[in-house]
């Protein structure tokens, strides 16, 4: 180890948060910031599977548990918080000689440092359920999953923007940044959510997977739009034309790339002979189109899902699927635990005067945020037998898109406290409202082996289906159904 004191670690992410902090302090710090993820998402993941519920609503509730509105073992500058309030910090004070005149800057780094690698997990986790979905299969369902999108965001920002002008008396600039926050859909917490019930491939699953996707590129040009009024009283109508073409765009060239790349993907890889020859090359390209779809001004995310997508269409997506997996498991955890840790359960508090106000407008915003959505499963047209009000659940959770909103609009100066409240109280319940809910208006499957021909029920259509032997895969530990293969058989 006394070799590599003289070399001189530098890592670009940290080159300005470090500047006058130790990087040994900063490593140590991020490693105590991991230590308490991972406790918090797998003791919190293994305690909600114990009572039948979606382990991600366990791990947002250890992050809850380990964040700002608990322990304040893991808390971020964004929520108006210092190094005082860390734990961490204090703990590094002690045990590790930091000085509290470097303990800002130490502080300052190890948040930026976990909240990247919160989006890097969110990144992966909309990569792994691009390769988890069926291309074919979504653009079956993309006129439905184009209606409930459209009427998913229409009815929850016309009831909110009017309802908050006309019962509240708020003025039409922060009515309207509330309605805009209605309209957010997380497809990261829906799509996890689904992935773990073993229902993202069903037809309510993929309806309300593509909807979510068309919901969050709607809803970034809805943010464009209200972003542009809170700053100028107008609307930058060349921004917004920007955004549709851009969007459309991106999407159908990812459709098109998947019929012209699959072949030449797998010819790479079969060509590469050390360590990662499939899931290296795999990344590149997810981290490539998440970079260019962040580049055009839509979200990262976007662009890894259209990744898994194209990737999906390959005759390697099965072997890549299994070696993402722990991958994911690595880095998943850390979004959705910094999700809860950034969650402020402070402004549910009635005692607080300033809150009272926030709490009667965030009761009016929940209610919209959940009919609104809900009442998107009835657009759902041709499909008699769907479970329509399973699509609504499934649009219900706002998760970080509506934080993005409520962030975007405190930054602006165009909400007052107890809107901004308000806003934020609605994200926290539907997000923790959705995967329980999701839980319960889908059944569980159920699953019986037949030894050479796998017979699932279906509790949501009761419908059997026999899959032959040579289609079938192995299931991963989450999959809500039992699939077995020669290989898995003996293991």
């Amino acid at each position: 180890m006394h070799l590599l004191d003289p070399i001189n670690f530098s890592f670009p992410l940290l080159a300005t948060a470090t500047q006058a902090a130790d990087s040994s302090m900063v490593v140590a710090a991020v490693l105590l910031s991991l230590v308490v993820v991972y406790l918090a998402s797998k003791v919190g993941g293994e305690l909600s599977n114990q009572v039948g519920l979606p382990p991600v609503l366990g791990e947002l509730v250890g992050g809850v548990v380990v964040g700002i509105s608990v322990f304040h073992l893991l808390v971020f500058p964004e929520g108006g918080t210092d190094s005082s309030n860390s734990l961490i910090m204090s703990f590094l004070q002690i045990t590790a000689g930091l000085t509290p005149e470097a303990t800002p800057a130490v502080f300052a780094a190890q948040s930026e440092v976990i909240s990247v690698l919160a989006e890097l997990g969110v990144i992966i986790l909309l990569f792994e359920i691009g390769l988890e979905s069926n291309l074919k299969d979504l653009m079956a369902v993309g006129i439905q999953a184009t209606v409930v999108a459209v009427v998913g965001v229409a009815v929850p920002f016309a009831a909110g923007t009017v309802g908050l002008m006309t019962l509240f008396g708020i003025s039409a600039v922060p009515a309207i940044f509330a309605g805009a926050a209605l309209t957010a859909t997380s497809i990261g917490i829906t799509s996890k959510v689904l992935s773990e019930l073993g229902r993202l491939n069903s037809k309510e699953g993929q309806i309300i997977l593509g909807a979510a996707v068309i919901d969050d590129v709607l809803g970034i040009i809805v943010l464009a739009v209200v972003a542009s009024l809170a700053k100028d009283g107008v609307v930058d109508v060349s921004k917004v034309i920007y955004l549709i073409i851009s969007a459309t765009g991106f999407i159908l060239g990812a459709i098109l790339l998947g019929n012209v790349f699959n072949k030449s993907f797998v010819a790479i890889a079969d060509k590469l002979k050390t360590r990662g020859g499939l899931v290296i090359p795999a990344f590149i390209f997810a981290f490539a189109m998440a970079y260019l779809a962040a580049v055009i001004h839509l979200e990262a995310i976007l662009g890894a899902f259209a990744a898994g997508l194209v990737l999906e269409e390959t005759d390697k997506r099965k072997e890549l699927q299994r070696q993402v997996c722990p991958i994911a498991d690595m880095l998943v955890p850390i979004f959705f635990v910094t999700v809860g840790a950034k969650t402020d359960l402070g402004v549910l508090n009635p005692a607080i005067p300033d809150n009272r106000e926030g709490l009667i407008m965030a009761t009016f915003l929940i209610i919209v945020a959940i009919l609104g959505k809900v009442i998107t499963g009835l657009s759902v047209f041709g499909q008699p037998e769907i479970n329509r009000l399973a699509i609504g659940v499934g649009m219900i959770p706002r998760g970080e898109v509506g934080l993005v909103f409520a962030g975007v609009g405190a930054a602006s100066g165009a909400l007052s406290k107890p809107l901004g409240a308000a806003i934020i109280m609605m994200v926290i319940l539907t997000t923790f409202l959705a995967p329980p809910l999701l839980r319960f208006v889908f059944p569980d499957p159920k699953t019986v082996d037949s030894g050479s021909d796998q017979l699932i029920l279906d509790g949501s259509s009761a419908s059997l289906v026999i899959e032959p032997p040579q289609s079938r895969v192995p299931a991963s530990n989450d999959s809500g159904n039992l699939e077995v293969t020669p290989e898995s058989s003996d293991r």
